[in-house]
């Protein structure tokens, strides 16, 4: 029989199982997949880049200047 893996919420710190019976994993339910979405949102978490400057946005729409 295997050995059930278990991780923590990365929001509230429960326990979760990983695997089918944890719908929501890494997180213990809806609430906190959520909370997680809103911080990606409110751009309070975000992925660094190396060449990180706040004078120049690729991603920009507008002409170049």
């Amino acid at each position: 029989m295997s050995e059930l893996l278990t991780i923590e919420c990365p929001i509230c710190g429960k326990s979760v199982v990983w695997g089918e019976i944890s719908p929501y994993r890494p997180f213990c339910s809806k609430r906190c997949q959520l909370i997680d979405l809103g911080e990606w949102a409110n751009e309070e978490k975000r992925i660094p880049s190396q060449g990180e400057n706040s004078d120049s946005d690729e991603w920009s729409e507008g002409p170049e200047q």
